[in-house]
């Protein structure tokens, strides 16, 4: 499986630049197992990925063959570039089943904007043959791979909720009417209605006081509180009520569910690896009542009448 976007490089692990020569790079090594080193006080992860980091890049031989092919094991898309948008969801060829209804455009904003943010990393007057070139992503900054990394978890997020079948629709990069707010996917089935966020931070994370946090997210992230702004505001202005909030993260970010239970009105926020979407849409919370027919009927009605989508 090919490194996320939006991972660490070896580089960032040792904390030193791509350019930078073997003593610079020998030099951070030692100094970080120094640092992180279990039996100082150090974390054990972060150990352990300065080890790996240097495993990569630790000398001439690996540092070349990583650079060269860091995500040689990636799959291209149908149009032959890593990490290109794949082709829109629909009726399988292959089963002949028939789909979820989907509507919007999943990961269309957020690729735009990953595509605006490298166009101008790279400089203006600068003709980009491939945006999605690995040695150009490998070298962008975090903040532009993570754009990329979102765009794939949106677009895998509903591939995902395409093949549950008829009884469920999904309408994607939502509009929630407040100034710069989205909901990347809104699922609605007969185990309930769901707000959806896809994220990957290329890194695992917990939970700390009711909000993710992890070394990746950015300082004062806080993409729980910002899922429950952007589903409210939705909420208000169709008069719906979600029955759980979701949290999608790749398998190796987190490997239980993290749960943040309901509130009064709040409803319940589950943070799932992404194995686990399609039984949480199809069998729901736990515990929780399924709709009738009738219900989740006049409740698409209404989301289909009242849903806008968000510009790309």
């Amino acid at each position: 499986m090919p490194d996320s976007p939006a991972a660490a490089t070896p580089y960032e692990v040792l904390g030193v630049s791509p350019t930078a020569s073997q003593d610079e790079l020998r030099r951070a090594y030692r100094r970080l197992l120094r640092h992180t080193h279990p039996d100082v006080g150090g974390s054990a992860e972060r150990f352990h990925a300065v080890q790996i980091a240097w495993e990569r890049v630790g000398n001439p031989a690996s540092r070349a063959e990583y650079d060269r092919h860091r995500y040689s094991e990636a799959e291209p898309s149908p149009s032959g570039s890593f990490y290109a948008a794949p082709a829109a969801p629909g009726r399988s060829a292959q089963s002949g089943g028939v789909r979820a209804r989907m509507y919007g455009h999943p990961g269309g904003q957020t690729r735009q904007h990953f595509l605006s943010l490298i166009r101008e990393w790279a400089g203006r007057g600068t003709t980009l043959d491939d945006p999605y070139d690995p040695g150009l992503v490998r070298t962008a900054p975090q903040e532009i791979r993570h754009r990329l990394a979102k765009a794939i978890a949106e677009e895998s997020t509903a591939q995902l909720v395409s093949g549950l079948g008829i009884g469920f629709t999904a309408w994607h990069d939502v509009d929630t009417g407040e100034q710069g707010q989205k909901l990347d996917h809104v699922v609605l089935g007969p185990a309930g209605l769901f707000a959806i966020l896809s994220e990957d931070w290329g890194a695992p994370v917990q939970l700390r006081r009711g909000e993710l946090a992890g070394d990746t997210l950015a300082p004062g992230e806080s993409p729980i509180q910002g899922l429950e702004d952007a589903a409210r505001a939705l909420a208000r202005s169709l008069k719906v009520r979600f029955t759980a909030l979701v949290v999608v993260l790749p398998d190796g970010a987190v490997s239980e569910p993290l749960t943040v239970p309901r509130r009064g009105r709040r409803p319940t926020v589950v943070t799932i690896p992404r194995s686990r979407l399609v039984g949480l849409l199809r069998d729901g919370l736990p515990g929780m009542d399924r709709g009738s027919f009738e219900k989740v009927f006049e409740l698409r009605s209404r989301l289909q009448n009242g849903i806008r989508f968000v510009q790309d």
